[in-house]
């Protein structure tokens, strides 16, 4: 299918602004809005791919083509990637017993969770692999006392077989065990032995690392929960009754998962932290140890967990830093149940993204006798009320946004950028504005500004944002760089844009505005060399900001509010120049690569000249002629980055291409 698209679509690809009444309409938003109607023919945008999926997916292939894309490879890649994920998630034949299942099967995936299918297309499993399992038959292997399940789930056509663990053979009896068909279990750590001679399947080895899920609407999982796990609470646990051999069945929710850590001088003890809370409120420490932490990858927040004889000790006796008296370990008489969170789902009114200039072009266009045939669409929740917008359908706006939203993508320009000097962390503040309104965003990063030179007037992309209230009622986003789904894109600085002709289109100097928000691609020349200003300075590598230098030696970088080492600083131009087309002139600045593209030589080689020769150097750029990208970087509403460029210079050059 992917190759049928591309040619049939070139052409139409090509002319989209032909197709859109509003002739400042964003190239790279029209694009967005064409493809996913070549993904969605039938021109439902409720069942197609998300908006964010989509854009995502664009500049992910710009990034990979720094060159340049067309139309075609962007819509190849889009609909093999489309068909990809529809394959996934198709109707396949399968046991019985799991469609049976499927009806009622309203769980989010787990993030590492891989279907059967694709073990066999790789012939691989990692250790942090999950299973989401259903149990299609328990059997022995003939002349033996090994048990082995036969397992499938819910989005393959294939099934796999795993050598059950010893610590889960009183689970598997073949007359009354809970290990039997139909039998949904979680499992992870799972070796793959590869099918012998050719001819033989792959099987799993077996692992410990298993949770058997229980359905309290079924009536035999709900008499295992009342008769085994509803006696037992936090507050009746008593260390002295463990000492003279007591064991314990607990039902707790879990509340957080906590991150890897690693305990000793010398790091080498991991441990997981999980915080259960039971029926009463009480809180206790759940900890996993060494390989144990792979069975957190089997949990989630929100899940109820019930634990048949846990090791319970002290946070004396641990000598670990605990908040409880009480803690409790995965033992080896330890047996995990769980009772999986359901995912929710909520409608959520689509009224806001009518508009033409705020949404979905299919809403707007519709025949309003028809009515709109998308009103709302449902999307997923959690547990606490927040909605997951990750595979909403239209464009998400500043003015759409609302407490308790999450996994959300937004388009606009930066206004400004600041770090915040007291946090603990490492967090910038980023204004981001759109065609109705800004808001403020709080990057979290791992150790450092990460994401090369972002200035006022560049136009981002970011996504895995989430949206909630603070305590003065205000609206707050929060990106934390290592979340999955986190990603930020600088368009006005990306490579592919300016050989890229189906993301954007060609503008004249005299259709600049002093109230553009958008990157603007112009032909143009370098005129009035006599008046350029060229000069050298230093920037840092890791934000790509100028740095000053203190009287001691040391330099500084404001934008990151931080000392750089000699090793993060490189020599850079500062260079401002007038560019000129037919109808107009404007004075511009640009750096770092984009002032090297336009001055045909790096900095360093430009310093190894002599005075004379640097200040004639200019001379013989005059009418050498660029494709440009331009931005407005001193736009009403715009901030101030802390370093200043000496003048009021409105527009900055980000990208330049000599053809």
């Amino acid at each position: 299918m992917a190759s049928s698209i591309t040619d049939e679509h070139e052409d139409s690809a090509m002319d989209i602004d032909h197709r859109v009444e509003d002739e400042h309409e964003d190239p790279f938003l029209l694009f967005i809005d064409y493809a996913k109607s070549v993904l969605s023919p039938d021109q439902d945008e409720s069942i197609g791919p998300g908006w964010s999926w989509t854009a995502s997916r664009i500049l992910k292939m710009c990034t990979a083509y720094s060159s340049g894309v067309t139309a075609a490879i962007l819509l190849s890649d889009l609909s093999q990637a489309w068909n990809e994920q529809q394959k996934i998630g198709a109707s396949r034949k399968r046991p019985e017993c799991i469609n049976e299942l499927k009806k009622k099967h309203k769980r989010a995936k787990l993030p590492s969770t891989v279907t059967i299918d694709s073990i066999y297309e790789k012939n691989f499993l990692s250790l942090n692999s999950v299973l989401e399992a259903v149990i299609v038959d328990a059997f022995l292997l003939p002349g033996t006392n090994i048990y082995m399940l036969t397992l499938g789930d819910f989005w393959s056509s294939n099934t796999i077989d795993l050598y059950l663990h010893r610590r889960f053979y009183n689970l598997a009896d073949l007359s009354n065990g809970i290990l039997k068909k139909g039998r949904e279990i979680f499992l992870t750590g799972c070796y793959l032995r590869p099918g012998s001679g050719g001819s033989g399947n792959p099987r799993l080895l077996p692992t410990e690392h298993l949770v058997t899920l229980l359905d309290e609407d079924q009536d035999d999982d709900a008499m295992l929960l009342a008769a085994q796990f509803c006696s037992d609470s936090f507050s009746s646990i008593s260390l002295d009754a463990v000492n003279q051999g007591i064991s314990y069945s607990l039902y707790a929710r879990i509340t957080s998962i906590g991150s890897l850590e690693i305990q000793g001088k010398y790091g080498g003890v991991q441990r997981k932290e999980i915080i259960l809370v039971d029926n009463d409120g009480f809180r206790v420490k759940f900890l996993l140890w060494g390989e144990q932490v792979l069975l957190a990858n089997l949990f989630r927040v929100g899940s109820m967990l019930a634990l048949d004889r846990p090791f319970v000790t002290s946070s004396v006796d641990s000598t670990m830093d605990t908040c409880g008296e009480i803690c409790l370990e995965y033992g080896s008489a330890t047996q995990l149940y769980l009772v999986p969170f359901m995912q929710h789902e909520e409608q959520v009114s689509v009224a806001l993204t009518q508009n033409r200039h705020q949404g979905s072009k299919l809403l707007s266009t519709l025949d309003p006798s028809q009515g709109l045939k998308v009103s709302q669409v449902i999307l997923p929740c959690d547990s606490q009320g927040s909605i997951d917008f990750s595979n909403y359908p239209f464009q998400t706006f500043v003015v759409d946004l609302r407490d308790k939203m999450t996994s959300i993508s937004l388009y606009g320009v930066v206004t400004d950028i600041n770090r915040e000097a007291d946090a603990a962390e490492v967090v910038f503040s980023l204004r981001i504005e759109d065609t109705t309104g800004a808001i403020w965003a709080k990057l979290h990063f791992v150790n450092f500004w990460s994401l090369g030179r972002v200035g006022l007037g560049h136009s981002v992309y970011v996504s895995g944002l989430s949206c909630s209230m603070t305590s003065r009622k205000r609206l707050e986003l929060l990106w934390v760089e290592n979340d999955g789904g986190a990603s930020f894109f600088n368009l006005s600085c990306l490579p592919a844009l300016l050989n890229s002709s189906c993301l954007h289109k060609l503008s004249y100097l005299s259709d600049l505005s002093i109230q553009s928000s958008s990157t603007h691609i112009c032909r143009v020349w370098l005129d009035q060399i006599e008046h350029c200003h060229v000069n050298t300075r230093f920037s840092h590598t890791l934000c790509g900001q100028f740095v000053s230098k203190s009287p001691d030696g040391n330099f500084e970088c404001n934008f990151c509010r931080s000392s750089c080492c000699e090793a993060e600083v490189v020599r850079t131009f500062h260079f401002k120049i007038t560019l000129a087309d037919e109808g107009a002139k404007v004075f511009a600045w640009c750096t770092g690569h984009t002032a090297s593209e336009l001055l045909h030589i790096s900095p360093d080689e430009f310093c190894e000249l002599h005075e004379e020769e640097q200040i004639m150097y200019p001379s013989a750029l005059e009418n050498e002629r660029f494709t440009v990208a331009l931005v407005n970087c001193r736009r009403q509403g715009c901030g101030s980055l802390t370093e200043e460029h000496g003048d009021e210079v409105m527009w900055e050059i980000t990208r330049a291409l000599n053809p």
